[in-house]
């Protein structure tokens, strides 16, 4: 559990070094996707069993919304803003589409935001923790990757190297994917300076990998007893 994407994080060293390369983009893809379905349920994605899998897989509500230690996250918290994050650049920045996210999965999930929660207060994100539906969230989750993998079967070697365009930044914020604050803000200046390979490396999968692999972490420590920073 503490190793959480130890050979992901390799395979995508090497996904950096080929993604732009037009002569490489079906091996490209399917590494990503690889890499990508390890960052999500297996049902999602119908892959083998994975370390999410065996992360989520007899957690307790408890555990999920637990803050363990002061200054971090909560795991549904996490689950969350991974979620936020990627239906956000996979669907509208690199698609060019709509995103999942709508009022019903708002109210399904049982949440007052509905942007990534860059910018929540302690509080703010424990109250998040605690309101939030999580079997709905986790399903969010779950059609977010289904669509991931869509979108980037049918990407080109052209689309890899096409710059986020404003418009598409504009629309993150317009369907509050972001907020004014400037914990929150500054995600428009840092996806619109990347491409759409610049993207894939980071949001779906090592922004995924690092989040995760706090949640492995917090899980072993709640499991090994020791003490939890708050509950709620």
């Amino acid at each position: 559990m503490k190793y959480f994407g130890t050979v992901a994080s390799e395979q995508h060293k090497y996904l950096n070094k080929i993604i732009r390369d037009e002569t490489k983009i079906d091996e490209a893809k399917e590494l990503f996707l690889d890499i990508h379905s390890k960052m999500h349920l297996s049902k999602a994605t119908n892959t083998s069993k994975n370390d999410v899998d065996t992360l989520l897989e007899d957690l307790s509500d408890e555990e999920y919304r637990a803050l363990v230690y002061y200054d971090h996250e909560t795991i549904i918290w996490c689950l969350w803003h991974l979620a936020r994050i990627e239906d956000c650049t996979m669907n509208i920045l690199v698609n060019q589409g709509t995103q999942i996210f709508d009022d019903t999965w708002k109210s399904k999930m049982n949440v007052s935001i509905t942007d990534t929660g860059n910018a929540l207060s302690e509080d703010e994100m424990m109250y998040l923790s605690k309101e939030i539906n999580i079997k709905n969230c986790i399903k969010y989750r779950n059609q977010v990757a289904k669509q991931t993998q869509k979108i980037i079967k049918g990407l080109t070697a052209k689309d890899m190297i096409r710059k986020v365009e404003k418009k598409d930044l504009m629309k993150v914020k317009e369907v509050g994917g972001v907020t004014e604050d400037k914990d929150s803000i500054w995600l428009l200046d840092y996806w619109g300076s990347k491409d759409v390979a610049g993207l894939l490396l980071m949001p779906p999968t090592r922004h995924a990998i690092l989040h995760l692999n706090d949640c492995c972490k917090w899980k072993d420590h709640m499991r090994n007893g020791k003490k939890v920073y708050r509950y709620e």
